[in-house]
């Protein structure tokens, strides 16, 4: 049972929000962050108000099953009444303590995905790039803005690693269940045996960290710049502008070498170093906040196998869940996407719930 005071409080913020957001007395950003805020709780504020409703409706219910004036008609209405009462009652409180499930404060935020070719020579490196092309489609789909920051080709022309940034509106929230190894089982073109090869590709996904989040000071860290390797062209090989930056108390370190500009090379570079110190500080907060780290969803683990993606059978099957879609093309398409993420999230707050 959630305690009342919990329900009173949400129930009285949504009546402030709506007190504050009808004066005029807000600045555009407080009154865009408020709006947001009372749009959340005007989804789950009548499931509350009913929540908190409840017993006097049950008390009143039972005086008429427990009348022994009442006729028998109006005793079995009162039953049938009282029945769907605690099945709603039900209902709100599951809504309910998933609203109020402590809120993951890196959801709301753009995200950094990279994905690097793994075990499997030149088909893993094929199979990156229709990962890849997969977070596009559904980047195009959902209307999020994707931009590369740094990619790096193969010979059969998939990738062995590609970084990129998604933004949009909750993007960590959607991807953050994508970190971990993905496999693949297909016959490779090269193959004239028609044997099924197994390949595998390692997917990461970061929130994207601002300035405010980590606080990097410069004595922190060491940078080098070389000359970047790679086709020849204009710029390439002649200028030292590819940039190592080394963070030294975590040794994280990130080469970048996409640009011609040695500053926008290190102003991307910052980006991915920043947001994969505060991507290891949240893990190391979370690992003292649980000592049964090991959840069945989202631990983060980048070596963890998490999904196979089988073309011979045309499934798609996440090992967490043991969920299998018979919707492989789609699923690639970005089309079954959703379907996978909605039953990830859903699980992985049944486990948060358990766990209260």
């Amino acid at each position: 049972m959630i305690p009342k005071k919990n329900i009173d409080d949400l129930i009285s913020k949504h009546s402030n929000l709506e007190k504050e957001l009808s004066s005029s007395n807000l600045d555009k950003k407080l009154f865009a962050e408020k709006s947001k805020e009372y749009s959340d709780l005007n989804e789950i504020i009548d499931d509350a108000k009913s929540y908190i409703s409840f017993e006097n409706e049950k008390m009143d219910l039972e005086k008429i099953i427990n009348d022994k004036e009442s006729d028998n008609e109006i005793k079995s209405m009162a039953e049938q009444e009282l029945n769907e009462l605690q099945l709603n009652y039900e209902k709100y409180e599951k809504k309910l303590k998933f609203f109020l499930l402590p809120k993951d404060e890196a959801d709301k935020k753009n995200a950094i995905i990279e994905i690097r070719a793994g075990t499997g020579g030149l088909e893993a490196s094929l199979f990156a790039g229709d990962l890849f092309k997969m977070y596009e489609k559904v980047s195009n789909k959902k209307k999020w803005s994707l931009e590369l920051i740094s990619i790096s080709k193969s010979e059969a022309g998939g990738l062995k690693e590609v970084i990129a940034s998604i933004r949009g509106s909750n993007i960590y929230s959607t991807l953050k269940y994508e970190s971990g190894v993905h496999r693949v089982q297909r016959v490779p073109d090269t193959e004239t045996q028609g044997r099924v090869h197994t390949s595998a590709a390692t997917v990461a996904v970061l929130p994207e960290a601002e300035e405010v989040d980590v606080k990097i000071n410069d004595s922190d860290l060491r940078i080098d710049v070389f000359r970047a390797g790679g086709p020849g062209g204009q710029s390439v090989n002649t200028t030292d502008s590819a940039v190592r930056i080394t963070h030294i108390p975590t040794g994280i370190s990130v080469s970048q070498q996409d640009e011609k500009s040695q500053h926008k090379n290190k102003a991307k570079g910052m980006k991915i170093l920043r947001s994969r110190i505060y991507e290891l500080e949240r893990s190391r907060i979370d690992q003292e906040r649980s000592k049964d780290r090991k959840t069945k969803i989202g631990t983060g683990d980048r070596s963890e196998r998490i999904r196979t993606y089988n073309f011979p059978q045309g499934r798609v099957t996440d090992h967490r869940i043991n969920l299998t879609l018979h919707k492989l093309e789609e699923f690639l398409e970005g089309e079954a996407f959703d379907e996978m993420i909605e039953t990830l999230t859903l699980q992985a707050q049944e486990e948060s719930l358990s766990k209260l």
